[in-house]
């Protein structure tokens, strides 16, 4: 590259003519994301200029992130968004309302982070409509983590946008490490060389200039920076070298070389530019006018090398703020703050003149940290979590009042442990049991403690702990204390611990105001685990009705309590109800985190109550969703699916791995639930000795609801291998469970369990195990009746009165979409005699799909737009349209319509 291109983009050549493919692909209506991250100094900025400049025809969007605005959630967002904010009218509502809230636009409920990512995809995918967008944001590793988050979502959701996004950063982030890269590097020897002559007008000793370029390790800003250290006699002689110091703090040294020649007001107003992040010039003049700094005085050409004042104010380089800000002593950097927390808004930018007074205290202030409390406020009202717990913290610092100090110490380890801070949470605790006075906010704090130790995975502390918080909490606050007891009861698991904890809740005084919906969950579990399932029925029954009319906010807070209630006391019609209630008020909040849960939960019901492809559809939702937020999610909901669906193989290699993953907790509600999806699909198959093991071992787990469902598994595979003991001993405590539950479920499954080992009654057993599990939504388990009533009645040798329930099971087995059952019926009802055509289950036309075409697919038959699509699934809808095009390709259709005789309903 010649000499007289940007200095910054000598020996750029490669990394250019790759920015310019990006350039090109977006024109041709491709997404493109990349990350360059290099050293400070070696053209990342360069490089930036380079893409904004080839850019013609297209809508350049810039953000950068600031050291100092780390703290405040969603600040280089805001930068990034603010010349889209005209489009937010357009947005769905959820999606619009969550942008107003986070930039503080309109008070509401804080936002999941996703939600607000999707809004930004869905904005800029607009803003694409017209013309090709390219989005920029340097010092990425300085963007505050809310933003980074979003913009993160937002790079990997971009497929078939007219967009580019490109982040430049010194080292990789969290949020972005696994979007495609550029590392920028040190430039070779020569192009270094080129570098170093056009930057010095002297006659370099080649020794001397062999030192630089050695020292320098192709950093394009060291070779310019350096020699301006150095006179002509030191650069002609070698005299006055640097030896010391990392590559980046010689840079930084070089520019406060430079800063320090300047005149006071002139290094007073870097200083106020370095301490201000947005940019304004009119807020830096203002703030340095009130420190005496004149423009006549202060701007020079050394100054202009170094800073610029245009549309907004822009340093050179990063590192050139970074050198103003460390170099001035806290003395003017506290004036400097004070300025511009004078020149701030109060109204229109609270949080930032709430940081900038923190900033300036030097020394505990009430009135700062009151300011820092409010700011934390709003903060967590936009979503800011993180951005809360900093202000928190810093108010902890500052507060006067040592009481007041231990209160707000026990908010900001709350908000701490919230935003995933939990060394600074475990700090702030520590300050409280050393310093709190009041035994109500030491117990507070133990609380804060157990909930770190869940959080940071320790399950064996978290239960004792919050166990003793919640006793201690009895004497301060009950309603507390209750909700603490349902933590508590929530992480026990199994065994002494929930025992002990569910006997702390039975010796509880009744509610003095009458009880909550959640002191009747609280009561019903503790039930549950002291005195069994008959003893809770009444108690669960009321809290089932009492949770259908639960308050949104209740609901969201106590979802995972509410949808553990139906199951336990077998109503599967409350059970759908209930989950797809907590279902669309988790995605109509975008409670993005909680809602994979939720969808596990009405997956799975939709596998028990036979509605494959809708269950299908539903793990797929939450899969997209747990892969967008980066939670781990288990696949309960996919273990009962397959083993119901007889997917042998697929099942297997799932309850293998969650079996014997290393991390596997042997009571944990996975490995039970593992445990009987491997009893139904070896029932199913009819290899009844693995099904009877698999039934033990899930059995044998003192979990509270799986280890229910599976005792009819276990009854059958025991009456099948000719266990009578093991047999009766299961059906036994099956009774026990299900007599308590006069609903269809437990009765018609207990009938049918009783019909198996009935040497006297077993046709009037099986025969009200039909009548009742035909009034219940549980299809498969009404074939199952049919099955086995054909198979007991084969035995029988009423051939004629088999063929009849066997051909109405294998019918509903086919139907269903459960292939090892429907083979199990065709194998009964050849030995009866009938001749029946096997008929496939599966052999879908949609085998060559992906899964998240498959989903899409399955969304639109169901009726949704893409828009809907694109809202459930985090992508654009023109993303969902290109997935579209090609799931019309792979399937040989041509409409949205014919995907309904494309896509069976058994898939």
């Amino acid at each position: 590259m010649a000499v007289g291109k940007h200095v910054g983009l000598i020996g750029r050549g490669s990394e250019c003519a790759a920015l310019d493919q990006v350039i090109a692909a977006v024109r041709t209506g491709e997404s493109r994301v990349l990350v360059l991250h290099g050293e400070p100094g070696v053209g990342k900025s360069a490089l930036l200029e380079h893409l904004a400049s080839s850019a013609t025809g297209m809508r350049v969007l810039r953000a950068v992130g600031v050291e100092s605005e780390m703290e405040l959630a969603f600040a280089t967002l805001h930068q990034f968004c603010v010349p889209l904010l005209d489009r937010m009218k357009d947005l769905p509502a959820p999606q619009r309302d969550a942008l107003e809230t986070v930039f503080g636009m309109r008070a509401g409920a804080p936002p999941e982070r996703f939600l607000v990512g999707l809004a930004v995809l869905s904005l800029l995918s607009d803003a694409s409509e017209g013309s090709p967008v390219l989005c920029l944001v340097d010092d990425a590793q300085w963007m505050d983590r809310a933003s980074a988050q979003v913009l993160g979502f937002v790079a990997r959701r971009l497929l078939a946008e007219s967009i580019a996004l490109v982040f430049a950063a010194r080292h990789r982030a969290q949020d972005l490490l696994d979007l495609p890269e550029l590392e920028v590097t040190g430039l070779s020897q020569a192009d270094a060389h080129t570098l170093l002559n056009s930057a010095t007008h002297a006659r370099l000793d080649h020794n001397i200039r062999d030192r630089i370029l050695a020292e320098a390790r192709g950093n394009p800003l060291a070779l310019l920076e350096l020699p301006r250290e150095l006179t002509v006699t030191q650069l002609a002689g070698g005299f006055g070298l640097l030896h010391t110091d990392t590559l980046p703090n010689r840079i930084e040294k070089s520019f406060l070389t430079r800063i320090e020649e300047l005149p006071a007001q002139s290094r007073l107003l870097l200083l106020v530019a370095a301490a201000e992040p947005v940019g304004d010039p009119t807020l830096v003049w203002r703030a340095a006018e009130r420190l005496g700094v004149k423009p006549a005085t202060a701007l020079d050409s050394e100054v202009d090398e170094l800073l610029s004042f245009d549309v907004r104010v822009i340093f050179r380089h990063p590192l050139v703020r970074s050198a103003v800000y460390r170099a001035a002593n806290e003395e003017d950097r506290r004036a400097v703050h004070l300025s511009l927390a004078e020149v701030t808004d109060r109204q229109t930018d609270p949080d930032r003149r709430a940081w900038h007074l923190a900033s300036a205290a030097a020394e505990p202030d009430e009135a700062v940290a009151a300011e820092l409390e409010r700011a934390a406020d709003r903060a967590q009202a936009r979503g800011g979590l993180a951005a809360a717990a900093a202000f928190l913290q810093r108010s902890v610092t500052l507060t006067v009042d040592p009481s007041r100090r231990v209160e707000r110490a026990v908010e900001a380890a709350d908000a701490s442990v919230r935003a995933g801070d939990l060394a600074a949470a475990q700090e702030l605790v520590e300050i409280v049991e050393l310093d709190a006075e009041s035994e109500f906010l030491r117990v507070r704090a133990q609380l804060v403690r157990g909930r770190i130790a869940y959080a940071a995975g320790s399950y064996n502390e978290a239960p004792g702990t919050l166990l003793e918080a919640a006793r201690q909490l009895e004497r301060f606050d009950m309603d507390l204390a209750r909700e603490t007891y349902l933590l508590a009861w929530g992480t026990a698991g199994d065994g002494e611990r929930l025992l002990a904890i569910s006997q702390a809740i039975r010796e509880l005084p009744p509610p003095e105001r009458g009880p909550r919906p959640i002191d009747l969950v609280l009561t019903g579990c503790a039930l549950l685990a002291t005195d069994g399932r008959g003893a809770a029925i009444s108690t669960l029954r009321r809290a089932m009705t009492a949770l259908a009319d639960l308050p949104v906010q209740d609901l969201l807070k106590w979802g995972w309590a509410a949808c553990g209630v139906s199951p336990a006391v077998w109503d599967e019609q409350v059970m759908c109800e209930t989950y797809a209630r907590a279902v669309e008020v988790a995605r109509a909040a975008g409670i993005l985190t909680e809602l994979p849960i939720y969808l596990v939960c009405l997956g799975s019901a939709n596998s028990l109550i036979g509605e494959f492809a809708t269950a299908a559809s539903i793990i797929a939702e939450a899969e997209a969703v747990a892969s967008t937020t980066g939670i781990p999610m288990a696949p309960y909901a996919t273990l009962i699916l397959t083993a119901m669906q007889g997917k042998e193989a697929e099942a297997a290699e799932l309850i293998a791995a969650t079996i014997e993953r290393p991390a596997a907790d042997r009571r944990s509600a996975g490995v039970t639930t593992a445990h009987w999806a491997a009893a139904v699909l070896y029932n199913g198959l009819g290899r009844y000795e693995k099904a009877l093991s698999a039934a033990q071992a899930s059995s044998g787990i003192a979990q509270l609801i799986v280890s229910v469902w599976v005792l009819p598994e276990l009854v059958e595979a025991a009456a099948r291998v000719g266990d009578d003991e093991i047999a009766r001993g299961a059906l036994d405590r099956l009774a026990e469970a299900a007599e308590a539950c006069d609903t269809n479920w437990a009765q018609g499954i207990l009938a049918r369990c009783q019909a198996l080992l009935s040497e006297d009654a077993a046709e009037d057993l099986y025969c009200e195990a039909i009548e009742r599990l035909g009034r219940t939504l549980l299809r498969p388990e009404l074939a199952r009746a049919h099955l086995l009533y054909g198979e007991w009645l084969r035995r029988q040798s009423r051939r004629v009165d088999a063929r009849l329930h066997l051909r109405t099971a294998y019918d509903m087995f086919v139907a269903i979409g459960m292939s090892a059952f429907a083979e199990r019926a065709r194998r009964e009802l050849l030995a009866s005699g009938d001749k029946i055509r096997k008929r496939t289950v599966e052999g879908s036309s949609s085998e060559g799909l992906t899964p998240q075409e498959r989903q899409i697919a399955l969304l639109v038959r169901e009726g949704f737009s893409n828009p809907e699509v694109g809202a459930r699934l985090f992508l654009s809808p023109r993303t969902v349209e290109w997935h579209l095009r090609k799931i019309f390709a792979k399937l040989s259709i041509t409409s949205r319509r014919q995907l309904r005789d494309a896509l069976p309903h058994t898939e």
